[in-house]
């Protein structure tokens, strides 16, 4: 159980150590043994799929070498790349393997500019102990505002309208269409997402239920339903916003169609293997279903470009399909592109996890006497390695000012702030 000393982060006075078990990353004998915190501007970052401009200029700020790039990389593309990379930020298309992980020798953290972290092999980075962060809140809005509109849209039948007009046809009717004032929408998935929906159906005038895994708060006059088949079948409009899990995969099949009400609507902004796609188009195609709004897909292409996109949902009536849009607003991304940065410079700057899907989330204030050096150790999670880590100081007669550790699976991290007269000492240890 005895650890190694690792590195010098950039902070007031941080330095890590880590167990070799977890082999998380190589450093020189010379950034080890100096007595000077790692520079900054010796920081690789790399930001893909496009970042918003704000989360780049906040890294930029604080001293970090930044290349950003609009596009994702492939896997041997990103093997390559991450060797001596210190922080890798990526959004939703690019496919973070354990080979890649393995790869990296350098890696401090990584971060998913976006809600989901399932492209991400969090268990390969957990056991390197990197972190991982999202941005769990940003863009919440931005989706709920967009299921709302596509509820209009669909009720309206807006999209079949657009698509006549463009061809020069006029075709004006009120049969097929409703308001959704007194309607019944019924939420899968009642997190910040389902939530934030929830609040904006009510304000416009529709009754809310809705079902989750375990008892939720509910927002306002909504009320919470027992089953799946329960919402399925009392729902005008069906709205799913739940995470990409085993038992969510291709949870809405064939079976839980035909328990929606006959002329009911079915809307998904969540994941795209939730829906099973050709019993949504054949129930749309057959009538059970008066139409359907569609934001994700089984397989999505990597980039952008014409003749790309194929689907059974292709020409199935009163569908309305967006290419994977929910929280592609400028105001959400901003917001994520500040939250995600601000999470990484809070890691590299003072050791917290906070916030991290994959890590122990230990946040500790900084000394601000400039009295404390900071030390980081990630460990496994055993019995006798706490006491291991305390013999170093006790060694080294250092004074612990104060300290905080969590652990989360085989995974455990301690941060330590002791005397600046002592760290000399403890570094050599």
């Amino acid at each position: 159980h005895s650890v190694a000393l690792a590195l010098a982060l950039p902070c007031t006075r941080v330095f890590a150590m880590a167990a070799p078990d977890l082999k998380r990353r190589k450093f020189s004998e010379e950034d080890v043994q100096s007595g000077k915190s790692f520079p900054k501007n010796k920081i690789k970052v790399l930001l893909l799929e496009g970042v918003s401009a704000k989360g780049i200029q906040i890294l930029k700020d604080d001293g970090f070498q930044v290349e950003a790039l609009k596009t994702a990389l492939t896997e041997d593309e990103l093997v390559e790349k991450v060797k001596d990379l210190h922080i890798l930020g990526i959004r939703s298309k690019t496919q973070v393997t354990r080979r890649v992980i393995e790869a990296s020798n350098r890696l401090l953290a990584m971060a998913c500019f976006c809600i989901g972290t399932d492209q991400v092999d969090l268990k390969a980075a957990q056991e390197r102990g990197i972190p991982v962060f999202n941005a769990p809140f940003a863009n919440t809005r931005s989706v709920a505002e967009l299921i709302i509109g596509n509820i209009v849209g669909l009720s309206r039948r807006i999209g079949e309208c657009t698509a006549q007009m463009h061809r020069g046809a006029w075709f004006k009717q009120a049969v097929g269409c409703f308001e959704i004032r007194g309607k019944t929408l019924g939420i899968v998935g009642y997190g910040h997402i389902g939530a934030q929906v929830s609040v904006l159906a009510e304000a416009m005038g529709m009754n809310v239920i809705y079902c989750d895994v375990i008892p939720k708060l509910p927002m306002g006059n909504a009320s919470q339903v027992a089953t799946l088949s329960e919402l399925m079948a009392s729902a005008d409009f069906v709205s799913l916003h739940v995470p990409n899990l085993a038992s969510t995969k291709n949870m809405i099949g064939k079976a839980e169609i035909a328990q929606m009400k006959k002329g009911s609507f079915l809307l998904n902004a969540s994941r795209g293997n939730v829906v099973v796609i050709p019993a949504l188009a054949e129930a749309l195609r057959s009538g059970h279903l008066r139409g359907a709004y569609v934001d994700v897909f089984p397989v999505e292409p990597g980039k952008n470009g014409e003749d790309l996109f194929t689907s059974e949902l292709r020409g199935c009536p009163n569908t309305l399909m967006t290419p994977h849009v929910g929280g592609s607003t400028e105001e959400a991304q901003a917001k994520i592109g500040e939250e995600v940065a601000s999470a990484l410079l809070k890691c590299i700057n003072e050791g917290s996890t906070h916030g991290a899907v994959n890590f122990p989330e230990v946040d500790m204030k900084m000394d601000s006497t400039a009295k404390t050096h900071r030390v980081l150790c990630i460990h496994d999670n055993k019995p006798g390695v706490m006491s291991s880590i305390n013999n170093v100081f006790t060694e080294a007669k250092a004074n612990i000012c104060q300290q905080f550790l969590n652990t989360k699976g085989d995974v455990g991290y301690v941060i330590i702030d002791l005397n600046t007269e002592a760290s000399a000492e403890v570094k050599k240890k």
